[in-house]
């Protein structure tokens, strides 16, 4: 028996390191901290943390690829632990701009030939 996909963009199994922000509904910062992502794809990441974050958090997250930075926000969908340490997160992406959109594609064709 097979699982069927549903997701619209397929996710890239990689490893980098980020830094997040979470932002109440005033757009202002109310927590931050470091993870990595776990998987990612144009729609959204799996992020690793050490502390869980409450599903519909909205997060702004700093990717840096080579030498290029991106912001990019997007919204706790769930969050699960996964050993004693570490939580994950899956996030979805949202208001991606062209710009950050080219970036995230390139981050992802990046590890697509790994």
């Amino acid at each position: 028996m097979s699982i069927e996909e549903n997701r619209k963009h397929k996710r890239i199994h990689s490893t980098n390191l980020l830094n997040y922000v979470c932002l109440n509904e005033a757009g202002e910062a109310f927590a931050q901290g470091m993870g990595r992502t776990l998987n990612v794809s144009e729609s959204g990441m799996l992020l690793e943390t050490h502390v869980p974050l409450d599903p519909n958090t909205r997060v702004s997250l700093t990717i840096g690829m080579e030498e290029e930075i991106i912001d990019i926000k997007g919204t706790a969908i769930y969050s699960q632990q996964n050993d004693p340490a570490g939580y994950e997160t899956g996030i979805e992406f949202s208001d991606v701009q062209a710009a950050e959109l080219t970036v995230l594609q390139k981050f992802i064709k990046a590890f697509t030939k790994n």
